[in-house]
């Protein structure tokens, strides 16, 4: 159960600055209440279709030298890289190498390790050939896989979210204003509390003989928000 409080002739005090450099300008509101403050969080999510997925991964290679090392680094990145290509992945990301020494021990050489990470936005129906074409590729460590959703909706929903966390947090309020006497309620102050998406991610690994990866097994994206609202209630 979300927490209302109840508070008799409430004043609120705020303050607002008024500019945006150094010197801005504060200004001192004052909410008043002639009755009761009564506050209400409110909170709505929306499950919605998987438009596409994320991807990272982590490509590495080993020399006797950093050189050694970073060459085979970038023959794998081009391996990689076409693979890549050829699944039609979107907004493909490369960061800068990095590489450490190993130390050797009884059961190997001392080497050189060069790794960088690459990710990047592909459509869900290409998720089987990037974990086993991509996933299988010499030096590729694959990371979970998330769903993202239609970012051209993402204002449309945060309209709906907004509307349905305030009904959410004006039904309560009715309910304990009706409950200790009072009918009339009217709004003073809304404060979100975050807008947040869950990202459900997806263990990718391969196996010979197995069934085939499938994007609609994995759980579709969610949009959450929350806000509290200060009514005064009469």
């Amino acid at each position: 159960m979300r927490p209302i409080v109840l508070r008799p002739l409430a004043v609120l005090l705020g303050l607002v600055a008024l500019g945006t450099g150094p010197g801005a300008a504060v200004a001192q509101v004052q909410l008043r209440c002639d009755g009761t403050l009564l506050e209400a969080r409110g909170s709505a999510e929306q499950e919605r279709p998987t438009r596409r997925l994320s991807f990272s991964l982590a490509l590495e290679a080993e020399g006797p030298t950093a050189d050694a090392a970073l060459q085979g680094l970038q023959e794998r990145l081009a391996a990689v890289r076409q693979a890549l290509q050829q699944l039609q992945v979107e907004e493909l990301r490369v960061t800068s190498p990095s590489t450490w020494q190993r130390e050797a021990d009884r059961r190997r050489p001392a080497a050189v390790t060069a790794s960088l990470q690459v990710s990047g936005r592909l459509a869900p129906e290409r998720l089987q050939p990037l974990i086993r074409e991509v996933g299988a590729l010499p030096g590729v460590r694959l990371a979970p896989v998330g769903t993202e959703a239609d970012r051209a909706q993402d204002a449309a929903v945060r309209r709906q979210l907004l509307r349905a966390a305030y009904q959410d947090a004006l039904t309560q309020a009715r309910d304990v204003a009706a409950a200790v006497g009072l009918s009339r309620l009217a709004p003073l102050e809304v404060q979100l509390e975050g807008n947040d998406f869950r990202p459900v991610m997806m263990r990718a690994a391969a196996a010979e003989a197995a069934p085939p990866f499938d994007p609609a097994e994995l759980a579709q994206p969610v949009n959450r928000l929350g806000l509290m609202v200060r009514f005064c209630a009469r």
